[in-house]
């Protein structure tokens, strides 16, 4: 009897089994962060002597692991030299209504996150699809969850594309002492997956979508700056006209006058051609300033002395409030020398909603005024405890691209794909020359990789990893096999189906890395008992535990896009469920004809 074989079980069994209950138990009940979670559950199974410490570490010098953390550090040369910003910027386009909009977007998120992490790629998306939703009077929410599942399609469709395939490939070289999976190996069943998603959102995601105001556009932002920007030297921007330019409908902002040779045109037509050392007046909030700061071909007008020593990358973007007491109070910005007092320059001004007109230099400061600052990192701990500013902070996520070295930075992602694809690497190895490629041609700084690093997920990984081994070795995995097999019976399809199911239940509960993990030692389980081939259930763990597309908790990108679009959880379940159903079908139907029993 399978009841039995369950019950001839040890304590070590039952500790690791009971250890994983708790874990999920956790995971989905309470709001403790899911790297403390599985970390507590491998030190009760290295504690209770399940594991012993060799074997409790051992998924922390996983290359499956170790290869995710690299390859953040890819993604962070590409991002801070504005590959992805100049991507997403250039190929989305102006298309006429929500249905050609959301195929325009699709088919580059997933070209993109096949060979990038789906979360940096969301992460740069959603501004971007947020502020081309308002130009083309779209609702976000029509356009973000599909965003979130363009990523999800991608991911599986190479080797790279998602950490889960790199851990499930870990996993694997581990169990059966070979090479692992190639570059492509998933395409064979990732492709037509994210060919079905890609037409479900095109013909249905209309329907099921919802049409709400964002958070944003419910609680908008009263202050409203006044920026004065310049075409500088060799600017990109230099013969396009306003519109070319995107610079015709800003979201939450516009563009107020153009100066030229000490003209000023108050109504400035989209075809005006934008000419070297063009002045550009805009009125609008934060967000939008912080987009113009960073746009490329834009540089602050230099009225106010505008002389930094440091590289404009180096500075950071500060909102301060003037105070009272401040002796610039009465002063126009450029009368007080702002820069030679505090070695900052305002680049805008905010007042109550009042419109500032004139020259950036010529504002006269007052008590209460919001001043948007570029500085040295060391402003704002000089200032915060100033008398001269009541309020000092940070402008998050304001730093300039390095637009220059784009290039190389795609050209290093491009070798890496190719060694890998070619076989002349092994994919860590090829990582780890990337990585190091990144920041020896300064596509980023060490401080910057450093930070791209997501610790929690990779701590994840590692723990689950420790976990799955700890179900293999007391037992605890073939009798859960052996269980599931008595319910399935001697068919490799019903047991391949069954595996899918409990993968993508657990990937919607918990977290995708964690959920192929703890079922994989399951699932190869079933393998060897039927005596078939474990790689259409390797394939089917990478495909179920990334298509995580009915709850908002189950992948990081679906939570990434809730607040920004405005959803519900009922939201993702209604869109989300028959794609979960689909890619099922497809992944159980096709991986046993790639590659048989």
């Amino acid at each position: 009897m399978l009841d039995s074989g369950l019950l001839e079980l040890g304590w070590d069994a039952w500790l690791a089994l009971g250890t994983v209950v708790a874990v999920l138990v956790l995971l989905v009940a309470t709001q403790l962060p899911a790297d403390a979670v599985f970390v507590g559950g491998l030190t009760v199974l290295l504690i209770g002597g399940v594991v012993d410490a060799q074997e409790a570490l051992a998924g922390f010098s996983s290359p499956g692991m170790v290869t995710v953390g690299v390859l953040y550090v890819v993604v962070a040369g590409l991002q801070e030299t504005g590959g992805l910003a100049w991507i997403s910027h250039h190929v989305l386009g102006y298309p006429k209504g929500a249905h050609r909009a959301r195929l325009r977007m699709l088919l580059p998120v997933v070209s993109l996150s096949a060979f990038l992490n789906n979360t940096p790629v969301v992460a740069m998306f959603i501004p971007v699809v947020a502020e081309w939703c308002r130009r083309l009077r779209i609702s976000p929410s029509h356009m973000l969850i599909p965003l979130s599942y363009a990523s999800i399609f991608g991911g599986v469709c190479t080797l790279i594309g998602t950490s889960t395939n790199l851990v499930v490939n870990a996993l694997y070289q581990t169990r059966y002492a070979n090479d692992g999976l190639g570059m492509f190996e998933i395409t064979k069943l990732g492709l037509p997956c994210a060919a079905f998603g890609v037409a479900y959102l095109v013909l249905f995601s209309h329907r099921l979508l919802p049409d709400r105001k964002t958070m944003d556009e419910m609680f908008d932002n009263p202050r409203e700056y006044t920026l004065e920007m310049e075409i500088g030297a060799s600017s990109v921007l230099e013969g396009n006209s306003i519109e070319k330019s995107g610079l015709r409908q800003l979201p939450g902002a516009f563009l107020a006058e153009l100066i030229r040779d000490g003209r000023i045109m108050s109504a400035v037509s989209p075809s005006e051609i934008l000419r070297k050392g063009d002045r550009l007046v805009f009125v609008g909030n934060i967000e939008s300033m912080r987009t113009l700061y960073a746009q490329q071909g834009l540089v602050p007008a230099p009225d106010q002395l505008f002389k930094l020593d440091t590289p404009r990358h180096q500075r950071c973007l500060v909102e301060a409030v003037v105070s009272d007491s401040c002796p610039l109070v009465g002063k126009t910005i450029r009368e007080g020398r702002f820069r030679n007092v505090y070695n900052a320059v305002v680049i805008a001004v905010a007042r109550n909603g009042e419109r500032l007109s004139g020259k950036l230099g010529d504002i006269r400061l007052r008590a209460g005024d919001l001043l948007l600052i570029e500085s040295h990192a060391g402003f704002i701990p000089r200032q915060k405890d100033s008398r001269d500013f009541y309020l000092v902070s940070e402008v998050e996520n304001a730093g300039l691209r390095r637009f220059e070295r784009a290039p190389l930075a795609f050209g290093v992602l491009a070798a890496m794909v190719v060694a890998v694809a070619a076989g002349w690497l092994g994919m860590l190895q090829a990582g780890l020359l990337a990585a190091g490629a990144m920041l020896a041609l300064r596509c980023c700084t060490i401080s910057q990789a450093r930070k791209s690093v997501e610790w929690n997920v990779l701590v994840v990984i590692a723990a689950a990893l420790g976990m799955g081994l700890a179900l293999e070795k007391s037992g605890a995995a073939p009798a859960i096999s052996a269980l599931l097999l008595g319910l399935v019976g001697e068919h490799p399809f019903a047991a391949l189906a069954m595996v899918y199911l409990v993968t993508t239940l657990f990937t919607e509960i918990i977290t995708n890395n964690a959920a192929a993990a703890l079922v994989f030692p399951i699932a190869m389980g079933l393998a060897d008992r039927l005596g078939v081939n474990p790689l259409p259930f390797v394939m089917c763990i990478m495909i179920a535990a990334s298509a995580s597309f009915a709850t908002p908790i189950g992948y990081q990108t679906n939570l990434m896009v809730y607040g920004p679009g405005g959803y519900r959880f009922g939201d993702y379940l209604r869109i989300g469920l028959p794609l979960n159903l689909l890619f099922g079908a497809i992944a159980v139907l096709l991986a046993p004809l790639l590659w048989p029993f």
